[in-house]
């Protein structure tokens, strides 16, 4: 791998930290990649400085929850199975994601606000780790955002139950107490969500290569390749392919592992 490996370090269960002296971050990451072909087993190759960020950025949907919550609250309109064949190839990067967004969401046209609030406490939930990963880089002194290209109703509850400092997503217009079938302009997509980054790291006036950002689909990519760790999350291949760092096996807490946290400074452990 052309470089020498130390003393490994143990950060908690199934999780070691290698500090290897010598050798590039690319070829390192290629070898390994060659090595655990086929391996139920995450990893993160980085320089071992500044690897504890001061800001992360999330996506929500299929990323810090286990859902789609356009896809789920198409269910409600009866629309589904049409909206999540444009969700998942928007997701991979097939059609432009504001697009395909409005199309989507002109398929829920008439249907009641209630559905939103009905949507949220019978399909949501927070992915396996999140709030220990929230609540631990809050508690090192980073600042947590949720950047989402879904809707604001989801994300201000999403968040809340996260622990997330701020939330940012696009927003659904209603008419009559029933949707209009129209999402809010300008939409956040992915040229938006590199911005909220940016927007971010500069409120906190630090560099990107202190900030994390993580993300499943193609509208993420802008902002996981800009972030100085980005890593992709049970992703779709274009960001899998392009990301520093995948997460496809461990849940949301690999991401205090990869920034040297040890089992018992998770917060509540």
């Amino acid at each position: 791998m052309g470089g020498r490996v130390k003393e490994p370090r143990i950060l908690g269960p199934g999780a070691v930290d290698l500090l290897v002296e010598g050798g590039e971050v690319a070829a390192l990451r290629a070898a390994i990649d060659t090595a655990l072909a086929g391996q139920p087993i995450d990893v993160c190759v980085q320089p071992w400085e500044g690897r504890r960020k001061r800001l992360l950025i999330a996506d929500m949907d299929s990323t810090i929850i286990g859902q789609e919550c356009l896809d789920e609250l198409a269910d409600f309109a009866g629309v589904k199975a049409e909206v999540s064949a444009i969700t998942e190839r928007a997701m991979r990067g097939e059609l432009e994601f504001e697009g395909a967004l409005r199309e989507r969401v002109a398929m829920l046209k008439g249907l009641p606000l209630k559905a939103l609030q009905a949507c949220y406490d019978e399909r949501i939930t927070l992915n396996p780790g999140a709030k220990t990963l929230v609540a631990t880089m809050s508690a090192g002194g980073a600042r947590c955002a949720l950047v989402s290209g879904g809707f604001s109703f989801f994300t201000s509850r999403v968040a809340k139950a996260a622990g997330f400092h701020t939330q940012r997503a696009n927003s659904l217009i209603e008419n009559g107490g029933l949707l209009a079938g129209l999402v809010g302009e300008p939409i956040l997509g992915r040229e938006a969500k590199l911005t909220a980054l940016k927007d971010k790291a500069a409120e906190l006036a630090i560099d990107l290569s202190q900030t994390l950002a993580i993300g499943d689909g193609a509208n993420d990519l802008a902002m996981i390749e800009a972030a100085g760790l980005g890593v992709a999350y049970r992703a779709k291949p274009v960001v899998a392919a392009r990301a520093d760092a995948r997460v496809d096996h461990a849940d949301l807490t690999a991401l205090l592992y990869f920034q040297g946290y040890r089992a018992d400074e998770f917060a509540g452990a």
